[in-house]
């Protein structure tokens, strides 16, 4: 694990330990306490969170709040209206990254991942422990352990493909894992689903860094107006977490909706790329 992923993790369990904070504190909770109960000094709360997604703590607390679900859905709805043309057909761009993808075929999804040979390894990112595995094709599971535990994670992801033959090989994914993370240069997927998941996933990849969209404008995207709760279901089955971004889709209500992985990890991601998105804004943002 290099410095930079461990300084990473660190990052998230702060930054965890800061909903709770918030959720506890309401909107009266100043700048200055909110780093005093974290036990720094708020010059350090301002460097630890710049270095982590660079934006000042004020800005930060603002997105982790709950209400904030609902200032994206108001400020950046994503209709999908121009889902295929944004090339959908195998490629996307996603968090600066170029993304490229293979889905399996109904058949290979129903032989339950047999005779096929999936990596895996753990790795420090964003949003703390995770878990990641690949074929030969690219990554094709991604989970987050922060909040469910490190075996729970390896369990779930293990039990969706429960024919395959799992080797544990952290080295040979490091570079898919180095891109991703780092959001730089091209990163494989391999996505292992039925038909209507793979559908839904697609829908998800076409949401634009930074925005938002909710179930039903998903069901609608995929021409299946009516199966908002089946939609609901493959959004939640959604194997490869935060680059297929599943946390992206939200409740018409403004409401955050479940995640997989656990709602403050959703929470992180969101607040990560509003701060990301508003780059310009954050240049001359003060503390």
């Amino acid at each position: 694990m290099n410095i930079q992923a461990s300084e990473q993790g660190y990052h998230y369990g702060v930054m965890r330990r800061a909903i709770d904070l918030i959720d506890a504190g309401g909107d009266n909770l100043s700048l200055e306490e909110l780093a005093k109960r974290m036990d720094m000094s708020p010059a350090h709360f301002q460097r630890l969170f710049s270095a982590w997604v660079g934006v000042s703590p004020k800005r930060y607390q603002q997105y982790l709040r709950l209400g904030h679900a609902k200032t994206l859905l108001r400020d950046r709805f994503s209709t999908l209206e121009t889902a295929h043309a944004v090339g959908l057909s195998g490629s996307g761009r996603l968090h600066d990254l170029f993304v490229r993808w293979e889905a399996m075929s109904p058949g290979e999804y129903a032989r339950k991942g047999a005779g096929l040979d999936i990596l895996w390894g753990w790795f420090d990112s964003p949003f703390g422990l995770a878990l990641v595995m690949g074929t030969q094709k690219g990554i094709c599971g991604l989970g987050f352990a922060a909040e469910t535990g490190a075996e729970p994670t390896l369990a779930d992801m293990r039990s969706r493909w429960p024919q395959a033959r799992f080797v544990e090989d952290p080295m040979a994914l490091r570079p898919l894992v180095d891109a991703a993370f780092a959001q730089k240069g091209e990163t494989a997927l391999h996505l292992i689903g039925a038909p209507l998941q793979i559908k839904v996933w697609e829908a998800l990849m076409s949401i634009p860094d930074g925005h938002v969209t909710s179930y039903s404008e998903i069901a609608k995207s995929i021409g299946a107006p009516k199966a908002v709760r089946a939609v609901g279901t493959a959004v939640g089955r959604n194997p490869v977490s935060w680059l297929i971004p599943c946390h992206r889709a939200l409740k018409k209500s403004g409401e955050l909706g479940g995640y997989h992985w656990g709602q403050p990890v959703k929470r992180a991601m969101l607040a990560y790329e509003a701060a990301r998105a508003d780059t310009p804004e954050r240049e001359s943002e003060k503390a």
